[in-house]
């Protein structure tokens, strides 16, 4: 597969048998990168055995290919990956609102009731993996899916929007006992301020304040902006718009290599929840200099759950 094969996808998004070019737009946003080999093969023989599932979440109205460096990636680890776009209640595009949320949320489920159909899976163990919109999308289906074992956040936003988690009724990160890893940047209160989320969603509880009753592992990625925690979009940037979301001094080498040490926490808190892994557990309790990783990269706090008799939840 290339970067090429990939945005093809976005072709017969909505309609499998009416391909659709006009309105591709990863086609333009990429063509410099087409001739880009990726790991995946075609019609690769599955391997044998069964593998836990990992259920990836994309960003607001993106393809759900974004990510494809890091599912390829956990793929080749012994997993199976599933991903479906971010789309809305009746649109293409997503909404910023609970509906928009919900209908992600329902996807992830989906996808999750679907594994069962296919001859590699283990529905004993399951994780979501989800980068910016898809975060917040993931916690609902985290909290309502009794499926789900552990939840992996890039960037997500339920730390964004802590009003919308308050208003649903159902979500409470405060019940929530499964394990989380949670990758965050380097944001200042001053940014959120003059952002365009209303008013009323910033409004709540922190989500990771909250979250005592499940393992946190939550690791500050220093230099990395929004954008690059999707292998697509740091494709798809020009230099113009790196600049506008360069972090200090950091690069786009510096940038992959962070993207770099994203995939390896997230394959080894992977396996040390869904296939509890001694080493990879041992990786996580690491600093960050003792795994190998440069000076001023990654921040790293773990926060084991509190056990309680008295809380019920996912």
């Amino acid at each position: 597969m290339t970067v090429g094969d990939y945005s093809q996808l976005a072709d017969t998004e909505i309609h499998f048998k009416a391909p659709d070019e006009k309105e591709n737009r990863w086609r333009s946003l990429l063509k410099t990168s087409f001739d880009t080999p990726l790991w995946a093969v075609r019609e690769a023989k599955p391997a044998d055995g069964r593998y836990p599932i990992l259920i990836y979440a994309p960003g607001d109205s993106s393809v759900s290919w974004e990510n494809a460096d890091l599912c390829e990636y956990l793929a080749s680890h012994g997993y199976v990956v599933l991903a479906s776009p971010s789309i809305g209640v009746s649109t293409r595009d997503m909404t910023d609102d609970l509906d928009g949320i919900n209908a992600q949320a329902r996807d992830i489920s989906f996808l999750i009731t679907y594994a069962r159909s296919l001859p590699d899976t283990e529905l004993s163990a399951v994780a979501v993996v989800s980068w910016s919109w898809g975060g917040i999308s993931s916690l609902f289906a985290s909290a309502r899916d009794p499926r789900i074992d552990a939840l992996v956040e890039m960037d997500g936003s339920m730390r964004y929007y802590p009003g919308l988690v308050k208003g649903t009724g159902d979500v409470h990160p405060e019940r929530m006992t499964i394990p989380l890893l949670c990758f965050t940047r380097n944001v200042s209160l001053e940014d959120l301020e003059n952002d365009d989320i209303p008013p009323a969603d910033k409004v709540g509880p922190n989500v990771l304040n909250a979250w005592i009753h499940g393992d946190l592992l939550a690791v500050n990625m220093l230099g990395m902006a929004h954008p690059e925690f999707s292998s697509m979009f740091q494709r798809r940037e020009s230099a113009q718009r790196f600049a506008e979301n360069q972090v200090a001094d950091y690069g786009r080498e510096d940038a992959n290599t962070s993207y770099a040490w994203v995939a390896l926490y997230t394959l080894n808190f992977l396996d040390a929840y869904l296939k509890h892994d001694d080493s990879a557990k041992g990786l996580l309790e690491k600093t960050p200099a003792e795994n190998g990783v440069p000076n001023h990269f990654m921040g790293i706090k773990f926060r084991p759950a509190q056990k309680s008799s008295g809380v019920s939840g996912r």
